[in-house]
């Protein structure tokens, strides 16, 4: 728990994201990870589902789009400079759940990867609607405590792993920033602009010819990117030689682009 908002982690040597659909982790963490990709971070992504209901269309070939759907994810991933692996649960969309053969999948992967920062969806955010959300982000939470902990599943026959950090996107209270360029967020933007099968449903663009409709969400992501942040205040840094934090009332540029968490640490 931090009073006060703390910014940039050390670039982390492993990072994993963990999202309910495709394209879920592009939005809420795209332009951190690439900025971690680029500066060395093996970065990798878990979907939980197959994304098969992404579509507005009735008639649509629901075998087709799941394998349309990885491989956007695929293409998305690269676009971040994730040079980790993307993995995919299969889970069917709109019916994630959250049992114990499920966590053990997960914490499998986790203690497999060992990433020093887990990212994920925050679970407890009120009024979240989409179900596979919130039971993606309770299978982060559940699975990182399952993974840490070596009388869970002995049976992987693979190392507990206690990651150093977790950080929840679309979170209810902030109280983590990381620090992004316009080159990260462009490449956020570009990364969700691999996933053509959401453009009708969730990105708002009528055709991939559409120029004005694509400048138009990109618009929208940097505006989401953008913070204020106070000139003066308590802000915390975290030191990339000792990974403690600590607090600074040094000046801060007024409006900054950023990604916001909700940080948990000692897991």
């Amino acid at each position: 728990m931090h009073n006060t908002t703390t910014i940039d982690l050390p670039t982390p040597a492993r990072a994993l994201a963990i999202g309910a659909h495709p394209d879920d982790i592009e939005f809420g963490c795209g332009a951190t990870l690439h900025k971690w990709g680029t500066a060395g971070c093996v970065v990798s992504f878990l979907i939980c589902t197959d994304g098969s209901k992404g579509t507005w269309d009735a008639q649509a070939d629901v075998a087709s789009l799941i394998v349309r759907r990885q491989n956007e994810q695929i293409e998305a991933a690269k676009r971040l400079a994730a040079i980790g692996e993307v993995r995919f649960l299969g889970e069917t969309d709109g019916e994630l759940g959250v049992d114990r053969n499920l966590q053990s999948k997960v914490a499998e992967i986790i203690r497999e990867l060992r990433p020093q920062v887990l990212l994920g969806h925050d679970p407890w955010k009120r009024w979240r609607l989409h179900p596979d959300h919130r039971a993606a982000g309770f299978l982060c939470t559940d699975s990182v405590v399952a993974a840490r902990d070596p009388h869970f599943f002995p049976e992987h026959g693979t190392a507990y792993h206690r990651p150093d950090e977790l950080l929840l996107f679309e979170c209810e209270e902030p109280d983590h920033l990381e620090l992004v360029s316009k080159v990260n967020v462009n490449a956020k933007v570009n990364a969700l602009l691999a996933h053509e099968s959401q453009f009708e449903s969730t990105h708002g663009i009528s055709s991939v010819d559409s120029t004005e409709e694509k400048a138009s969400f990109a618009e929208n992501i940097f505006k989401h990117c953008r913070r204020s942040i106070p000139k003066a205040g308590p802000m915390t840094h975290t030191s990339p030689k000792t990974d403690n934090t600590t607090t600074s009332s040094a000046p801060h540029a007024d409006e900054v682009h950023a990604e916001a968490f909700k940080r948990m640490t000692g897991l």
